[in-house]
């Protein structure tokens, strides 16, 4: 079955989300891989909502993220934790919102368009940190409560399954 990537950009935020979480269900119904969820996150995410980056950070060894499936531009190939929003959010295990990158301390500069970020810690059934979704914009304050609590709830994607 071939699935279309919604356009979410002129919806208001509730309702493109709504229309995401039907596509996501859609398409990831009896899935269990988890690149090829990431993948398929990254992609209806990056090009649904118009993101200037869309993509996983995984934990690929104690305190190191490392980048994984996503849309966009070449990112920083590996991150320590503690190290900018990403390693900050991997460290916390808290999503962190950030509306100026150019205020945040120790910002990472992967593509100077960037100008604000969302990152959501991502679990596995058993709590353990998988990852982090990184999402950047390349306007100001693009992101909010409504995309936390949302993109916290597709990850969540990630903790359900064994």
């Amino acid at each position: 079955m071939a699935e279309s990537t919604p356009d979410l950009r002129d919806l208001p935020k509730d309702h493109a989300y709504d229309e995401l979480d039907r596509t996501l269900e859609a398409v990831l119904a009896g899935l269990a891989d988890p690149i090829a969820v990431m993948a398929t996150m990254s992609a209806l995410l990056h090009h649904g909502f118009g993101h200037l980056w869309t993509g996983f950070y995984r934990v690929v060894a104690p305190d190191l993220l490392r980048v994984g499936p996503y849309q966009g531009t070449l990112g920083c190939l590996e991150i320590p934790f503690g190290k900018g929003v990403c390693g900050a959010a991997a460290r916390d295990l808290r999503t962190v919102v950030v509306p100026d990158v150019h205020a945040f301390p120790g910002h990472i500069t992967c593509d100077a368009r960037s100008r604000s970020e969302i990152v959501v810690p991502v679990l596995d059934a058993s709590g353990a940190l998988l990852a982090v979704l990184d999402i950047d914009s390349d306007r100001p304050a693009t992101f909010d409560d409504v995309d936390r609590r949302r993109l916290e709830a597709i990850v969540g994607w990630f903790a359900r399954v064994p």
